[in-house]
């Protein structure tokens, strides 16, 4: 029995041959590791649900490193859309714009992550495969052995955690019956890797793609409130069979923009390609928090509501149909917002509008 952990080693966009010669180094690096199987497909992004390269992702049962040139929320979500799912596993890669908290904010922090934890998450409602899934940014670091020896660190604990549950006969193992355990996948001496293991050999996935713009769906910090289904005015969002929301039409979305994540109230909307980290998946610019969405999204002047609406009428225009401004699709916490505490006629007024006369 051995603990075996599949990385996979999404390919950049262009042929740079930086970063072509990043992702062959690592590939050779990990070849042959023992509980290390290697497989390489187009960026991650691209993917078309019915190409080879989902299908092969979707063939992997066990836990899954994952290599890409995006934020490593945006992968876990971006595979999550594919129907991949697992625990969020831990690595020691941190984003490098992640900054001290100021003590002085400490207590109203805490009292806003009081306020996010009485939210039901979509995610919440969901059964998630005992599995993990390790997400590495590969622009955080720019030479490969960092990432070989952070898939060596994971497998190492892998193993651990494995040879702790597994049940031994006669009760504790001997030395030799460990070591066994811990090398059952090492190459066989006076044999090439390929013959001692075939899957150590690095898989690689052909499959055609192009470059796509859509948006993916952070399910941990989704509440379900419609609000990016009732802005979006292209067909991209609809509602499964339980009436949760998904990217339904993804290639429907209009190239560049990202109107609909300024208007998420949870910033649970992400656009991987995207040139601002916030709405790229950058953790550390959500922080598990409320945030100030006009400074996250880099236009501290600026109203998100007003930005999101501009560019959703700028597409409409595009597309030969008439710009709707805010007469459609604005969340009334967005309009005439007041820190006023609701009274009974508010509570009123709310419920004549519910009734859609």
């Amino acid at each position: 029995m051995s603990a075996r952990i599949t990385v996979v080693v999404s390919q950049g966009q262009s042929l740079n041959p930086t970063k072509r010669g990043l992702e062959e180094e690592i590939v050779a690096g990990l070849l042959g590791e023992p509980g290390v199987d290697v497989t390489v497909i187009p960026h991650l992004y691209d993917l078309q649900a019915d190409g080879t390269g989902v299908l092969c992702l979707q063939g992997i049962t066990g836990d899954i490193v994952i290599l890409s040139w995006l934020f490593p929320r945006a992968s876990r979500w971006v595979l999550n859309r594919h129907g991949i799912y697992g625990h969020e596993g831990a690595t020691l890669f941190v984003e490098d714009d992640e900054d001290d908290e100021d003590e002085s904010d400490s207590q109203e922090l805490e009292e806003e992550a009081s306020d996010e934890q009485t939210k039901q998450r979509v995610l919440e409602t969901r059964t998630v495969p005992d599995r993990r899934i390790f997400c590495l940014d590969l622009r955080v670091r720019p030479a490969a052995q960092d990432y070989i020896d952070e898939v060596k660190r994971i497998v190492g604990e892998a193993r651990t955690s494995v040879v702790e549950l597994t049940s031994w006969i006669g009760g504790t193992p001997r030395p030799e019956q460990m070591e066994r355990y811990l090398n059952s996948s090492a190459e066989v001496p006076g044999k090439p890797a390929d013959a001692a293991d075939p899957a150590s050999a690095a898989m690689r996935v052909e499959d055609e793609t192009v470059r796509r713009w859509y948006p993916v769906i952070d399910f941990s910090r989704c509440t379900n409130c419609m609000e990016c289904i009732d802005f979006c005015l292209f067909g991209v969002y609809g509602v499964d069979n339980l009436d949760t929301i998904l990217v339904e039409q993804p290639d429907n979305c209009r190239k560049g923009c990202p109107a609909c994540s300024r208007v998420c109230p949870e910033n649970a909307i992400i656009f991987p390609q995207h040139k601002t980290p916030a709405i790229a998946g950058s953790a550390e610019a959500v922080g598990g928090l409320k945030i100030d969405l006009s400074k996250l999204f880099g236009q501290p002047d600026a109203d998100p509501m007003q930005v999101a609406v501009q560019e959703r009428d700028e597409q409409l225009t595009l597309v030969g149909r008439e710009a709707v401004g805010t007469s459609t699709g604005i969340p009334r916490r967005q309009t005439g917002k007041t820190n006023a505490e609701r009274n009974a006629l508010d509570d009123l007024i709310e419920e004549v509008d519910s009734l859609d006369l």
